[in-house]
């Protein structure tokens, strides 16, 4: 009977209001922190594979027009268009709008062109980093928010203490133990929201380190390509 007093469910049923809160809080964030981690994970390895793939076809010596026009098909087909290629693509698309305006200077497409393909850029991290910040939040905030169930348990009972003639282990045992569940359950919260932060975190600037190293190439071979006409 002691034992199954001591289970965890038990205890977790048999906590005070506020401890159970923190609990039900903690265990929501732990299960919503591992829906965006999963689906952070597939987004920036889906985001690496569409890169590669991109950087094997650009580099393929295939016609810049004919890539940019099977480009803009495709998003008249209504398949949307995102990172490296989103950047490609405003990028090209800025440089044609120009080209085929009279009396243009080279510097000035140029400029417009890295204007349009910072943009893209901006945008392309802002998509990368979806979710972050909430990890980031869970991985800092959750060891506290346990932690204040746990004083809040334990001080419930040294209160019960004052109610008994006779104080035992057996007496505030059930309360420190339930007071405990809750720090446990914040690190469990914690632990994987810190280490998807790290790795996602360092996965995002990698692409954007990659996105930024294309967009000064491809500007590079525009400029070439104004001068040599």
């Amino acid at each position: 009977m002691a034992e199954e007093n001591l289970s965890i469910i038990y205890l977790i049923i048999n906590a005070s209001l506020l401890v159970q809160f923190v609990m039900a809080l903690l265990l929501l964030a732990s299960v919503t922190s591992w829906v965006m981690i999963v689906q952070r994970g597939i987004s920036l390895r889906q985001s690496t594979e569409n890169y590669r793939n991109f950087e094997d076809t650009f580099w393929s010596g295939q016609d810049l027009n004919i890539y940019y026009e099977d480009l803009i098909k495709r998003v008249n087909d209504g398949e949307q268009i995102d990172g490296i290629e989103s950047v490609f693509e405003a990028g090209f698309k800025e440089y044609h709008r120009l080209v085929s305006t009279e009396n243009t200077d080279s510097e000035m497409i140029i400029e417009a062109v890295d204007r349009s393909m910072r943009i893209a850029l901006a945008r392309e991290n802002e998509k990368l980093s979806v979710h972050l910040p909430f990890l980031a939040s869970v991985a800092s905030v959750s060891p506290y928010v346990g932690l204040f169930g746990t004083v809040w348990g334990i001080m419930n009972s040294f209160r019960g203490l004052a109610m008994v003639q006779q104080a035992t282990l057996a007496t505030v045992a059930p309360g420190i133990s339930e007071a405990l569940i809750a720090t446990a359950m914040g690190l469990f919260a914690a632990i994987p929201a810190v280490l998807a932060y790290n790795r996602f975190s360092s996965k995002v600037d990698e692409l954007n380190s990659n996105y930024e190293t294309f967009a000064e190439e491809f500007s590079s071979i525009l400029n070439r390509q104004l001068h040599a006409r």
